[in-house]
């Protein structure tokens, strides 16, 4: 079940490159990009990616979006994102059928309504939903019409009609998960090739697949509480990785529960999408 030994404060941003056949994934509090074999240290906080192409990715900093090649480690602005605010950080992203890319910030210590989701779409970047606290579960319908996010402090996951065009938000988002009443709470999503969606769920060590009514279908147990976001992978798209996070967690409980802050993977009876390709 273990993907990688490494042991991660926050783990975050599970990316199935799928011209590489890699996965990449990131520690948000410890500043680095892993791959198995191989590790990235950044200034400031990263968290989320996508693929440009086979030697290159997008990369969300608490400060830019840039490209990073792997081969050197070098690195380019494509555009600022809050860097004019101290006070905040990237969280969850992923890419969109259209070639956006969308990104969610933060407050370094999830203040109320400090963050927002944004989306960059050919050299423009958007401010989307502003006022969020903590904006994860972006993932988006294989049929290109439909993406979700949530806040997680809300408890529901959120659906949004997209413009067929561009895939700019038409129309107001839609609760398509409550969770409200329950004890899970949302984090990182990912949607599968039959539209169901995968969710992480912080501090329940599971991630749970919906129908895309709301459904409850079936979870899959990781053995690490603080679960934070799902990525399907592997050559047959069938092997669910999930990051999770070692962060807040007693030492106590820490000398338990060994496999906390690890990145794991499972074969699953369902196939997932690739993920899309970032257009710059």
């Amino acid at each position: 079940m273990i993907h990688d030994d490494t042991i991660c404060l926050l783990g975050e941003g599970p990316l199935w490159h799928p011209e590489r056949g890699e996965l990449f994934w990131f520690d948000i509090l410890g500043r680095t990009l892993h791959r198995k074999g191989q590790h990235w240290r950044f200034d400031g906080f990263v968290s989320a990616a996508g693929w440009i192409d086979r030697d290159t990715l997008l990369i969300a900093s608490d400060s830019a979006l840039s490209r990073f090649d792997l081969a050197s480690g070098t690195r380019e602005v494509l555009c600022p994102l809050e860097a004019d605010n101290p006070a905040t950080r990237c969280n969850d992203g992923r890419a969109d059928p259209f070639g956006g890319f969308w990104i969610g910030t933060m407050g370094l210590g999830a203040e109320d309504g400090a963050g927002a989701i944004w989306r960059y779409y050919r050299g423009e970047l958007r401010k989307l939903y502003p006022g969020l606290s903590i904006p994860n579960a972006i993932c988006f319908a294989p049929d290109g019409t439909t993406a979700y996010f949530t806040d997680t402090r809300t408890q529901q996951v959120m659906r949004q009609r997209l413009d067929p065009a561009h895939g700019w938000p038409e129309g107001d988002p839609e609760v398509a998960v409550d969770l409200r009443g329950t004890g899970f709470s949302p984090d990182g999503a990912v949607v599968d090739a039959a539209g169901n969606i995968w969710n992480a769920q912080w501090g329940a060590g599971r991630v749970a697949c919906y129908a895309p009514d709301g459904t409850f279908l079936t979870a899959v147990s990781f053995p690490a509480a603080q679960t934070t976001c799902p990525a399907f992978g592997g050559p047959d798209l069938r092997r669910l990785f999930c990051t999770s996070a070692a962060a807040g967690i007693a030492q106590l409980d820490l000398a338990h529960n060994p496999e906390t802050g690890r990145t794991f993977a499972v074969t699953v009876d369902a196939i997932g999408q690739a993920e899309h390709r970032v257009v710059v």
